[in-house]
């Protein structure tokens, strides 16, 4: 969606239409006929497997209309389309994750077409579902972006052009949404691009004067105590995040991501002792939080960070611990798979990482390498796409040319029986010519009931093999692995896991591990919730059961209205019966067979 030069068009709009054609059929496209953002914009669809002839994308069903961003957006927006009154524009607000929060259209032929299209509040034009156009693309590149016509990923958009710019919140920077002006491709103009970034600037300027005065409050509690230290200091709340110049040159990203996942924690928790916290980068802080309060409603806290030095007390603070860098959880099955790794980096001893999918072998695998050689190259080779001679000649590379760094091969059970052998007989005559002069190596597998005789010879050059349990046998660690994760998902810390949602991912079986457990919370954060706490509600609905059959596709439609049902009803069964046109007795009946559990209210 564009602000291209209306005369520029049609000089080039065939031979556009024909590169995007050569491009979804995987032939070779001339860089001359497409603009570098938008080829590298076609690129990034492809990779999200984005359907090019049908609309197909997420919609949010409770959309938060009462964000700070709608509401100092509004008046602008609302000047802005009086201004192009008469005009076939429309002019969008969405998120930061592209999802539409509103939409202004003058022309009547025009906002029934964005309808068909789904350009509607509700759902999401981010670039993963919907390809190259002016919303998603935009947000993508962090820059006010022009999109015309066939250089839209999905064909159904190429009769239309849009420029869409990213809006920044004039204290954090973070990108909170994007303003977005839609027209019809013959009504294109180079004035399109200039009037969204001329929009996006006023949200931002407006966004400073709505902060409020619980953000103008916290602000100011966190001036005062930059004043008296010198020390690393931030403040923190559900939309806000600042950090003094110490924090940002002294705390790798990693660390400030960790770091404010358990500030937020201390923060709601209302702990007021210091505790310790040992970071990603091996490092331990101690951690002191103190609440801001604006009348009668937290406006956030400030939070003052200081090292702690090796042999240094730490009194009796209370302690949050990491073993390894990056690495969290505390059962007894996880925590001795964790020391038997570090047992064998310490010793040199080249390591088999075995275990369910998603359970966390290459996470343990980059942890301790990152704890005693972070400095040092680590190299990771999947097996899976072992499809020619170069994957086994970057292993050998590897072995001869980074004697200090580490080799990560994933997955050696998927290669076939030339592969496997092939890979032995690199690494043994690594061995033999090079003796202990070589990388730490490791390779990752699942399990196999009955290995085959290459992947068995292959396993002899490792003198040791740690099985990595799955998240089932510690499942007790998602109490400190969801906030850990969410910590990475949401900026500066600010989404948190009720106790009703925790009890509800307490109970399932997670047979996709921790893998299965990041995507599920990175599902309710793009397409429900992004800040604040993590209802019930919030989770999909196969989490709100403990059956343990697997459903046909058409039960599990079931099982998910009647989850939903449930939840519209507050629970009450004979409202939700109702709804979904059922019996009281067939609801019943069918919550147990589906092992539907909801929390009590």
């Amino acid at each position: 969606m564009t602000g291209t030069p209306r005369a520029a068009a049609p000089a080039g709009d065939g031979r556009l239409a024909r590169a995007r054609v050569r491009f979804l059929t995987d032939e070779q496209v001339d860089p001359h006929d497409v603009r570098d953002t938008i080829l590298a914009s076609w690129w990034r669809s492809q990779q999200w497997n984005v359907t090019a002839d049908r609309v197909q994308q997420p919609y949010v069903c409770d959309l938060d209309t009462g964000l700070p961003l709608t509401r100092s957006a509004e008046p602008i927006l609302r000047r802005l389309s009086e201004h192009l009154d008469g005009q076939s524009i429309s002019v969008i607000l969405t998120d930061q994750s592209g999802v539409v929060l509103s939409r202004i259209t003058g022309d009547g032929e025009l906002n029934r077409h964005l309808d068909t299209i789904r350009l509607a509040p509700g759902f999401s034009y981010a670039e993963e579902f919907v390809g190259t156009n002016g919303i998603g693309t935009a947000l993508e590149a962090g820059a006010p972006m022009h999109v015309f016509g066939h250089e839209h990923y999905a064909e159904y958009l190429d009769n239309l052009a849009c420029a869409g710019a990213p809006i920044q919140h004039p204290i954090t920077g973070k990108t909170v949404g994007a303003v977005d002006l839609t027209c019809w491709r013959r009504d294109a103009d180079p004035l399109l691009i200039t009037l969204a970034r001329t929009a996006a600037d006023q949200i931002r300027q407006a966004l400073l004067l709505d902060s409020g005065v619980h953000e103008l409050e916290l602000f100011h509690a966190y001036l005062q105590a930059c004043r008296r230290t010198n020390g690393m200091v931030l403040a923190v709340n559900d939309d806000v995040v600042i950090m003094n110049h110490a924090a940002r040159q002294l705390l790798d990203p990693a660390d400030q991501s960790v770091l404010l996942g358990h500030a937020v924690e201390v923060l709601t928790g209302r702990r007021r002792a210091p505790v310790l916290v040992d970071l990603p980068t091996g490092r331990t802080v101690r951690m002191a939080c103190r609440p801001v309060r604006d009348s009668d409603r937290d406006a956030g806290g400030i939070v003052h960070v200081s090292p702690i030095e090796p042999g240094q007390s730490a009194g009796t603070t209370q302690l949050l611990r990491m073993f390894l860098p990056g690495i969290v959880g505390a059962g007894a099955l996880w925590i001795r798979a964790c020391h038997e790794v570090d047992r064998a980096y310490r010793a040199g001893e080249w390591l088999v990482l075995g275990g369910e999918p998603g359970a966390g072998k290459l996470a343990l695998a980059k942890a301790v390498h990152h704890r005693y050689n972070a400095a040092g190259r680590l190299r990771i080779v999947d097996a899976a796409d072992a499809d020619g001679p170069d994957w086994i000649s970057t292993v050998r590379s590897e072995l001869t040319e980074h004697p200090a760094g580490a080799l990560v091969v994933r997955r050696v059970d998927r290669l076939d029986e030339p592969s496997l052998e092939a890979l032995t007989s690199v690494l043994r005559e690594a061995r033999s010519r090079h003796g202990t002069d070589l990388p730490w190596v490791a390779v990752t597998q699942v399990q196999p009931e009955r290995p085959s005789p290459g992947l068995a010879d292959l396993c002899e050059l490792f003198p040791c093999t740690v099985e990595i349990p799955p998240l089932r046998h510690h499942v007790e660690d998602l109490r400190e692995l969801v906030p850990f994760l969410l910590s990475r998902l949401s900026s500066g810390g600010a989404l948190m896991c009720s106790q009703d949602a925790m009890q509800l991912l307490l109970r399932s079986d997670w047979p996709g591990n921790v893998e299965q457990l990041f995507q599920v919370l990175k599902r309710v954060v793009r397409r429900r919730r992004r800040t604040g706490s993590i209802q019930a509600h919030d989770l999909p609905a196969e989490y709100h059961t403990v059956n343990r059959r697997a459903l046909t596709p058409l039960e599990a439609m079931e099982r998910d209205a009647i989850v939903r049902g449930l939840l519209d009803s507050g629970g009450n069964k004979v409202r939700a019966a109702t709804a979904l046109g059922m019996s009281r007795a067939t609801i019943y009946r069918k919550i147990h067979d589906y092992g539907i559990v909801l929390p009590h209210h």
